[in-house]
């Protein structure tokens, strides 16, 4: 992939139906106030991002932060850094899935969800079968429809504000930031609660390590992608997120319709939740799309690694072929349960935000321990260092640790805590039990006598 493909899924990875109809539920839960979260959880982002690019243009391999979770950490780190991942993207796949077929009965209401859902998996499988190009090729189109809802959101609601647009102008403006209850309104416990939301709106970024190893040229495309990501975080959600509040009062976004139709309904778009769905749709795809991909990858390198079956290491013409497919199949299964027992993945979904950030904490774990085995010249030789540091690293590990700890205060994230904790454990066990200790030291040996 070029430096085109890198930069567009650096920039659609944060952009998906986390922001579409996601910003609703975090704006109820903080207020005004969460665009201070907003700007605190993207400067996580970027400092975890910026040492995933320092490791990858260090050493850029195939499988991206699990094979530098097992390389700084151990085969331990590696293997359930990797594995938590995996299971991630598949619940968020799942989820993905379910959604496009909700959103293709806007169009076509009596058509069997599984025509959808068929539809799909062949679009994605054979995009992530085929070649990386064409995968990059999928992604880029896929983001252009996203970012361009986005920016069309924004200059229309700063037309709404330049001309008094919409029945009731008197109630727009800079005042909704602190009018009712203040910038604060819901106190230290909604900006948790919504740290929580925001954090897990910015999952999936960390694909820029794993697609960064299919680069054409690591050293240019990584370091480019990965530093447009402040821009990203200040244009895509602070700003389209105060012109939000700006618009409408924040009580008055209450999750029924999403606010990027309200602003488009403002402006007296007839068809905006038409064109929201497209919008919706494509983000959807996107994330299957790219999770399908980064997962493959990821779980390809653990084989290599001696932490996966080894099935899961072969490849063709570069694509490791096996691992997509039983990624599919694991797909189709998932979905055929949800049909059956449609509640049977509310409480393991609550995982992927667990997930997501246990990776993150574990991606600059590694980063650190990667620092110490480094000599003070091999630090000052490095090509894309992180800025800051180790300021920025211990600023981010100390807010993924309040985040844990929003987990264990507030009562509506005790099942994610409860069900994070147990995958981990059983993960653990499977790691012993499956002899994985062995086959990493093995893996070693093999890499030394080459």
């Amino acid at each position: 992939m070029n430096h085109r493909h890198i930069h567009f899924i650096a920039l659609g990875s944060a952009v998906g139906t986390g922001l579409f109809y996601g910003s609703a539920g975090a704006i109820q839960a903080a207020g005004p106030s969460v665009l201070l979260v907003y700007l605190i959880g993207g400067a996580v982002m970027y400092f975890i991002l910026r040492a995933l690019g320092e490791m990858s243009v260090r050493h850029p391999v195939r499988g991206s932060f699990a094979v530098y979770c097992r390389e700084y950490l151990g085969g331990f780190g590696g293997f359930i850094t990797g594995w938590a991942f995996a299971f991630e993207m598949m619940i968020v796949c799942l989820a993905d899935l379910t959604a496009i077929t909700i959103y293709m009965k806007f169009w076509f209401p009596g058509t069997p969800a599984w025509v959808w859902i068929t539809t799909t998996l062949l679009i994605i499988g054979a995009a992530n079968l085929a070649n990386v190009r064409m995968f990059g090729e999928l992604e880029f189109g896929l983001t252009l429809i996203k970012v361009g809802a986005v920016v069309a959101m924004i200059v229309g609601g700063a037309a709404i504000l330049a001309f008094n647009l919409g029945p009731n102008p008197e109630q727009m403006g800079v005042a909704n930031l602190w009018a009712d209850g203040g910038f604060f309104p819901n106190g230290v416990s909604g900006m948790a609660a919504s740290f929580i939301l925001v954090l897990f709106a910015f999952g999936g970024t960390e694909i820029i390590g794993v697609a960064g190893a299919e680069a054409e040229d690591p050293d240019r495309s990584i370091p480019k992608a990965v530093n447009t990501v402040p821009a990203r975080i200040l244009i895509f959600y602070v700003l389209s997120i105060l012109i939000i509040l700006l618009i409408n009062p924040w009580r008055s976004i209450t999750g029924e319709d999403s606010p990027f139709v309200q602003i488009f309904d403002t402006l007296g778009v007839t068809w905006a939740a038409g064109l929201l769905n497209v919008v919706v749709l494509s983000a959807s795809l996107s994330a299957i799309n790219a999770d399908l991909f980064s997962t493959g990858r990821v779980l390809a390198g653990l084989s290599k690694e001696g932490l996966a079956p080894k099935v899961m290491g072969r490849t063709y013409r570069d694509v490791p072929v096996m691992t997509v497919v039983m990624l599919l199949l694991a797909l189709v299964v998932g979905v055929y349960l949800n049909t059956k027992f449609p509640d049977i993945f509310e409480t393991i979904a609550a995982l992927a935000t667990f997930a997501t950030i246990f990776v993150w904490l574990m991606i600059l774990f590694a980063h650190m321990a990667s620092r110490r085995q480094m000599t003070r010249e091999e630090q000052q030789t490095l090509k894309f260092p992180v800025p800051l540091w180790p300021i920025g690293q211990w600023f981010s590990i100390f807010f993924i640790l309040f985040a844990f700890g929003t987990m264990v205060w507030l009562p509506e994230y005790h099942v994610a805590l409860a069900v994070g904790v147990g995958f981990l454990v059983l993960m653990s066990i499977l790691y012993f039990v499956t002899g994985r200790p062995q086959a990493v030291a093995n893996t070693e040996v093999e890499y030394a006598a080459k």
